[in-house]
């Protein structure tokens, strides 16, 4: 998957630039403009130096070594300014005794003492040029502390600092916003970005997914065609692999299985034994089922399935509270009802009916504890129904998304990866997500 970060729990379309690897991300506002959240950030694997940048580092290398070079050159100058500076006192005394004498001096010692005057006399242009070369010295030296100080400010404008302090700098930033997204990890969906078609493979109908537990660096890609009778689940190392169709194994389920309503979550495949409302989870390491059991007066067999048909009446989604199954009784007369369940035993912990007629929905999908029903799988979808399990109370919305081949026969929101995965009429396509959290601050009543 593409690297991803999320800024206040609302994360977001995603924008790269394709030149240089950066990535948007950007979140709501609330009503009353108090949060705004936005973070621009490079792939750690992205991070260099650019031309411009390594060229500035070298110009101020150059003028450092040429500031070190001044102050050597300086420093023996001023050496000799000193020794010409006791040559140019011996000068003036040697003028003073001339013109104090004034005769009293024997002609003998008039002519040395003269004779040494006239010897010093060339030592008064090299004294003159000394003092004009340390001047021009003490000029250029203030100059070149100057364009130091003008190519720092440049340096740290353009963000021209050496690769080691950039990845620090960008390490520190997504610590923060890490630690941001822990305490703001929900928020109500308000947006769907345009598809993102990642690959077009097997028959109209089918479920491909990856686990919404695993950690970042594991991005294996679980991919299962068809929508009954089916056992073979090919498991692709990467995303990439699963692109190429290269390097997976294949895994044979015991039971077949019913609808494209699977998740994988933790390791394990959870889906609809095929006939049956009963529930299994198969365990991939071990290649085996760990637990199954029935739904109680769940309907199957195309009893209550979406609109699109394809023995879906059972559809099992991961949000970031857990595990969830949604189907439909004839007690509650066709209206989609949502369990959460535990997912080591399988046992129905809560139930909420929605009163939403599931042969009327398209598809549905979970967010934060909210179920989202689209009202239609066919081109002009819409998410059109929104039940919020924490309030027992619903609202119907109007949150369009462009269904590009015009039959979605499944759609599952992944928490990891803040992205919807849809099987649409053959094609494996990704959609992200914007979601909208009013964020109390610390001063707020």
């Amino acid at each position: 998957m593409l690297p991803r970060l999320k800024c206040s729990g609302t994360t977001i379309t995603l924008f790269q630039s394709p030149e240089e690897g950066w990535q948007l991300y950007t979140s709501a506002q609330a009503p009353d403009g108090k949060c705004i959240c936005t973070a621009v950030i490079p792939a750690q694997s992205t991070c260099s130096r650019d031309g411009r940048s390594r060229e500035l580092r070298q110009l101020m290398e150059k003028v450092q070594n040429v500031s070190q070079s001044m102050e050597v050159l300086e420093l023996r100058t001023y050496r000799d300014l000193q020794y010409v500076r006791g040559m140019e006192t011996l000068m003036r005394s040697l003028d003073a005794r001339l013109r104090a004498a004034d005769g009293s001096l024997s002609a003998k010692s008039f002519q040395e003492l003269k004779d040494r005057m006239t010897e010093l006399l060339p030592l008064s242009s090299v004294l003159d040029q000394y003092k004009a070369d340390t001047r021009t010295i003490v000029r250029l030296r203030e100059e070149v502390r100057n364009l130091s100080g003008s190519l720092a400010a440049i340096q740290e404008e353009m963000g021209a600092y050496g690769y080691e302090d950039l990845q620090q700098r960008v390490m520190a930033l997504e610590a923060r916003l890490h630690a941001c997204a822990q305490k703001l990890g929900c928020g109500k969906l308000t947006g769907v970005s345009n598809p993102i078609t990642v690959r077009a493979m097997g028959s109209r109908f089918g479920s491909w997914m990856t686990d919404t537990m695993a950690p970042s660096a594991d991005s294996r890609v679980w991919y299962m065609d068809g929508y009954y009778k089916g056992r073979r689940v090919l498991e692709f190392r990467t995303l990439g692999d699963f692109i190429k169709g290269q390097n997976f194994i294949q895994h044979l389920l015991p039971q077949p299985w019913a609808g494209t309503g699977h998740v994988v979550y933790n390791g394990s495949l959870f889906y609809n034994k095929y006939q049956s409302n009963v529930v299994v989870k198969y365990h991939f390491r071990s290649r085996s089922v760990l637990v199954q059991r029935s739904l109680p007066g769940a309907g199957y067999n195309n009893t209550f399935p979406y609109s699109w048909g394809g023995f879906s009446d059972m559809d099992f989604m991961v949000d970031e509270s857990g595990l969830w199954a949604v189907y439909t009784t004839n007690q509650n007369a066709g209206n989609i009802v949502v369990s959460r369940l535990d997912p080591h035993t399988l046992e129905v912990m809560r139930s909420w009916d929605t009163g939403y007629p599931k042969r009327s929905a398209g598809e549905a999908f979970m967010i934060c504890g909210v179920l989202y029903v689209t009202n239609s799988h066919l081109a002009g979808a819409k998410v059109y129904f929104a039940y919020f399990t924490n309030t027992s109370s619903y609202e119907y919305t109007d949150v369009p998304f462009h269904n590009q081949y015009s039959h979605i026969s499944m759609l599952d929101y992944n928490p990891r990866e803040r992205a919807l995965y849809t099987w649409n009429n053959g094609h494996q396509v990704l959609y992200n997500v914007t979601l909208f959290h009013v964020i109390s601050t610390s001063g707020d009543p």
